[in-house]
């Protein structure tokens, strides 16, 4: 197993908005910052503008589409266009489900030039588990009418705590060793003219788990898909589309309401909770964030475009 600790992981909500932009919501676009690694959820337009305002940079490796409703998907055309006028040469996955193959090419095919980078597709369906260095996207299947995804962001396992005073009983002097041990490796030391092999088992505590986060895309609540895996979650990104008031509307339109939102974050016991996707029905989220916490204790965000949100290590 790659281990990989110590990285910074970071959400940029570049869009919050429903189906259509207003003035302050652009159409919806996460971006997730995983040290040097840059992951797109959903790509609406504008979205390299707003990654400007943003100054999140313009190096994602990956852009995972939910499903294929235009309001996730054409700010990809105009994001690789500014991307090959920048002359970038990184290949470019394109992940999604059913007609990713099809949509991609199209998209290449608007672009009207030939980009500076290879841009590739994936098609992906539920249960499929995306292993990369140090992480791995889990899919599930979301319930919007047509085929559909969410995602779950998830760090490996992280070492476990380095006992030092344990290490010194052991004859290791404080120094370059104590490195070595955290970072997996055994090593030999002589004590009393006697050679010890002291291996990272001896010194460092149980392995702890990688942070996680689920980006649902558009959907009505699917606890059935996520009850195995979408447990303990640092954040859950769900559809939050309308406030309570409007459930008929949320189930025609194969939407979550903020009610229902917070009732998946309760039972899947996630540490945080961001409401996502609000219709242009509202001028405020505090219906929505009021909704929620009748069913959920944890943190509760209704983030503007272009809220930046860090995740801590949990202190375990």
């Amino acid at each position: 197993m790659d281990i990989i600790a110590g990285e910074t992981l970071q959400i940029f909500f570049l869009g919050t908005s429903g189906a259509l932009p207003t003035i302050s919501r652009n159409l919806p676009c996460i971006l997730l910052k995983w040290g040097s690694h840059d992951l797109i959820f959903d790509c609406g337009e504008g979205a390299q503008r707003q990654m400007m305002k943003a100054r999140a940079g313009f190096s994602p490796e990956v852009i995972y589409i939910s499903h294929w409703h235009a309001d996730h998907f054409l700010g990809v055309i105009g994001l690789l266009q500014t991307m090959s006028f920048n002359g970038r040469e990184q290949p470019l996955m394109i992940v999604g489900p059913d007609c990713v193959h099809e949509m991609v090419n199209d998209i290449k095919g608007l672009c009207r030039t030939r980009l500076s980078f290879p841009v590739e597709s994936q098609k992906v369906r539920a249960g499929d588990l995306l292993i990369y260095e140090g992480y791995s996207i889990r899919v599930f299947a979301a319930d919007h009418g047509i085929p559909g995804v969410g995602y779950i962001f998830e760090e490996n396992m992280r070492p476990g705590r380095f006992n030092r005073e344990r290490a010194i009983e052991l004859g290791i002097r404080p120094g370059p060793l104590f490195g070595k041990l955290q970072r997996g490796s055994s090593v030999t030391i002589t004590v009393d003219g006697e050679e010890r092999i002291i291996t990272p088992e001896m010194v460092m505590g149980p392995m702890r788990p990688g942070r996680k986060v689920i980006y649902t895309g558009d959907t009505r609540p699917v606890l059935s898909e996520l009850a195995d895996i979408g447990d303990d979650a640092d954040l859950l990104i769900h559809d939050a589309t309308f406030d309570h008031q409007e459930e008929e509307r949320a189930i025609e339109f194969m939407h979550a309401t903020a009610a229902e939102a917070g009732m998946v974050a309760h039972t899947l016991k996630a540490h945080r909770l961001a409401l996502f996707h609000f219709s242009t029905r509202y001028t405020s989220a505090d219906n929505h964030v009021s909704d929620a916490k009748t069913h959920f204790s944890g943190d509760i965000l209704a983030p503007d475009d272009l809220t930046v949100f860090d995740i801590p290590f949990r202190d375990e």
